[in-house]
């Protein structure tokens, strides 16, 4: 298992940037996936982006060209900036970590984004 924090959430006006961090309590290379999803109010939990071990990266749609996630091997930390925010990027964010045998969640972060 490993232990997830996520930081950096906050209250931004559209067309802000924040920058989430998410430190994992084990080495990235060990991990197969990181990643982020987030939850608006009464909607399903929904994957945002994603980053191999070896830094591969994949987006969804709604947020390409806009979010950059990336990490620091050596903080064991993972991070999603994000740029030209938008009302509907209001949620809570949380990162995940997940391979073959193991899945884990953070606590998540708050992001409000106001119009």
């Amino acid at each position: 298992q490993v232990q997830l924090v996520e930081s950096g959430g906050g209250l931004v006006q559209a067309g802000g940037s924040l920058r989430l961090s998410c430190h994992a309590s084990r080495s990235l290379f060990t991990i197969n996936y990181m990643k982020w999803y987030r939850q608006a109010l009464g909607k399903q939990r929904e994957l945002v982006a994603s980053i191999t071990s070896g830094g591969t990266t994949n987006y969804a749609d709604s947020v390409k060209g806009r979010f950059t996630i990336s990490k620091d091997n050596a903080k064991n930390t993972v991070y999603l900036q994000m740029n030209s925010l938008e009302f509907e990027d209001t949620g809570v964010y949380f990162c995940n970590a997940y391979g073959p045998m193991y899945e884990s969640w953070g606590q998540g972060t708050q992001v409000t984004v106001s119009s």
